[in-house]
């Protein structure tokens, strides 16, 4: 089973943290990817790390549009100082969308969901947007990294499903995502958050 996994790897599927993963920059995160390529190496963004900042704040011409909590989430430790955007819009209009507007070639779990150049007037994409969120950083995984990480039982990849980018209880990302996997990986959801309790 673990084996074939990592050929699961794709724009659209979530990286969820397994019980191993220390490093604080990902305990217990969900990472739905956005960008995928065998030479280039990987692009997501994490889930549930909602910062205490509000997009107000950073950036006041979007606040308006976004999907609560209206706080910046933290997309991953690296390019902190940038922003990142996804938005899920309402209709496909034919796979193209808006100006500004770049939808994730993956699955139908994201069907509609892309990411947005903040750089854009948010008034060319405002009619057409369902949902939106800003992230602050990504992470990223250089050709061949990410697959030796979930080889070493790091991550497990998993499909999404609509609701998870948008989620208005991003705390508890983690456990859904692992409970509607059934079998062993409901079983990790289970898992308190501090061994040493047990």
């Amino acid at each position: 089973m673990m084996g074939s996994m990592h050929d699961a790897i794709a724009v659209g599927r979530l990286l969820v943290a397994t019980p191993l993963l220390e490093d604080p920059n990902f305990r217990r995160s969900v990472v739905l990817l956005v960008e995928h390529d065998e030479r280039e190496g990987t692009i997501g963004v994490v889930l549930n790390r909602p910062t205490e900042v509000p997009v107000e704040q950073v950036l006041p011409t979007w606040s308006g549009l976004v999907t609560g909590p209206s706080v910046v989430f933290q997309g991953g430790p690296v390019a902190l100082d940038t922003a990142l955007a996804l938005a899920r819009m309402t209709s496909g209009n034919g796979g193209t969308g808006p100006v500004g507007w770049r939808p994730l070639d993956g699955p139908p779990a994201v069907a509609r969901v892309g990411l947005v150049n903040l750089d854009t007037s948010p008034d060319l994409v405002a009619a057409d947007m369902a949902q939106f969120r800003v992230f602050a950083g990504y992470a990223g995984w250089s050709d061949g990294q990410l697959r030796s990480e979930v080889e070493e039982g790091a991550w497990y990849v998993v499909p999404a499903v609509p609701g998870d980018v948008f989620i208005e209880d991003p705390g508890h990302l983690w456990q859904t995502v692992l409970r509607r996997q059934g079998g062993e990986l409901a079983f990790v959801a289970t898992f308190p958050d501090d061994p040493s309790l047990n």
